[in-house]
């Protein structure tokens, strides 16, 4: 039985070990995680129609798996996050209210006083040889985001590594870093690992606290750090071909996009080509239509640019980037797609409504939609399976490689956990250990 959340806030379900309870359920949390209930219009019952369902089917649902409301669920993530931001910054405890997503100081303030029986500033530690003197306003925010080992930090690091875009990421020894916007403010992040605390350190250099919960929950995003690895493997290793792989790499995980727009446009870059040649793709359309990072000295900075929105990409010219025109009339309907609709490339319906949503943008076929919705909606059971590296990693086990037919019948025991079983697939690929990576197919 779930521990109860007003009991033991803790056990919050931010933790792997709720995942996979429910697939409605993981879209709703990784919802309320980017702040969607935050908003006092946006109420239950619009969460629910995101979702494709019911409100009274989403409270039953929240009720049975979590033994908590979705509010209630919401209130304990903003109660945690506050309580992190407490103990391991010295940020002023107003900006910890805004941060965290209250309302007023006042409504904080009564919170801890109800749940802990003491105020807020009670809680802060009185020494942290990591808490910063400033707000995230000045000098910037270090924290700490968790997760159930075991991680394989290598294997994530080589992903980004191989496709950060010049200008917008860089991996310098095991430290990423990448450019921010939200609301017309630009920052960095900063995230590396600390195997020893299993976690992942954060640096977010960001004007607007109130902006800090979308930002982790993009790096928890990308970083797949919710994922219960030991929960999945167990899972998928009834398969025997699976179970070998898994044993291999057990704390692999399954890189997610930072941005739906912006992995949605890698992905239709990298149609065709490698990776390497997708990444220069990207770094050309960055040039030519993302917006450049205020204040930065180009000589000396490699984070120049943050990735254009669907509004800069709408309205530039593509032909510099020399693709087929075809390619270039998709990225156009991306762009045009996504400023129809703010929310095309988060969780909505079942991951059928999604595949059947992106499919009906001009030019996105069944292995771009996929992708997608595997790395930037976050659907757990996404599979393209007509991925060439997907193939030939399948192909390990009978020493041929299978039609993407076959390997879809095959995959279907695999369900509801097929992306982490692509994942394992590609790791398997040879290919894949030659850093220019495999030609991805294109949509026709």
């Amino acid at each position: 039985m779930r521990p109860c959340l007003r009991c033991r806030p803790e056990t919050a379900p931010d933790l792997a070990t709720w995942r996979g309870t429910s697939n409605t359920i993981s879209r709703a949390l990784s919802l309320i995680a980017e702040g969607t209930l935050d908003d006092e219009e946006t109420g239950v019952g619009q969460l629910a129609d995101r979702l494709g369902i019911g409100e009274r089917q989403l409270r039953r649902l929240f009720k049975q798996h979590l033994g908590a409301s979705p509010i209630a669920v919401a209130q304990t993530r903003r109660i945690l996050f506050a309580k992190q931001l407490i103990q391991e910054t010295q940020m002023p405890l107003a900006d910890v209210a805004l941060a965290s997503g209250f309302g007023s100081i006042r409504r904080f303030n009564e919170t801890f006083q109800n749940l802990y029986q003491r105020p807020p500033g009670a809680l802060r530690r009185k020494t942290s040889a990591e808490a910063f003197s400033a707000s995230a306003k000045d000098a910037g925010l270090t924290l700490r985001i968790r997760y159930k080992p075991p991680y394989d930090w290598d294997a994530m690091r080589s992903f980004l590594e191989a496709r950060a875009i010049a200008g917008v990421e860089e991996i310098s020894g095991d430290v990423y870093r990448r450019t921010v916007t939200q609301d017309g403010a630009f920052g960095t992040v900063e995230v590396c690992h600390d195997p020893e605390r299993a976690s992942l350190r954060v640096s977010i250099h960001f004007p607007n606290v109130r902006a800090l919960p979308a930002i982790l929950a993009r790096i928890r995003r990308v970083f797949d750090v919710g994922a219960d690895v030991e929960t999945i493997g167990t899972h998928l290793s009834h398969d025997p071909f699976l179970a070998n792989l898994i044993a291999e790499r057990p704390g692999l995980r399954t890189p997610g996009g930072w941005e739906g727009f912006e992995l949605a446009m890698r992905a239709v870059l990298g149609q065709q080509v490698t990776i390497a040649a997708a990444r220069r793709l990207a770094g050309q359309l960055v040039s030519l239509c993302g917006e450049r990072m205020p204040g930065t000295d180009f000589s000396a900075q490699p984070l120049t640019h943050v990735f254009p929105t669907p509004q800069r990409v709408a309205a530039c010219d593509l032909g510099a980037l020399g693709m087929p025109g075809a390619r270039r009339r998709t990225l156009h309907a991306l762009a045009e797609a996504a400023i129809a609709d703010p929310h095309l490339f988060r969780p909505s319906g079942t991951i059928e409504d999604t595949i059947a949503r992106l499919r009906a943008i001009r030019g996105i076929g069944e292995w771009t939609a996929q992708y997608i919705a595997l790395r930037a909606v976050r659907e757990t059971d996404a599979f393209p399976a007509s991925d060439i590296g997907l193939l030939r990693g399948a192909a390990l086990e009978a020493g041929e490689r299978p039609t993407p037919a076959a390997l879809l019948q095959r995959a279907e025991g695999w369900r509801p956990w097929r992306a982490y079983a692509a994942q394992h697939l590609w790791a398997a690929d040879p290919a894949m250990s030659n850093t220019k990576g495999a030609e991805r197919p294109a949509d026709r």
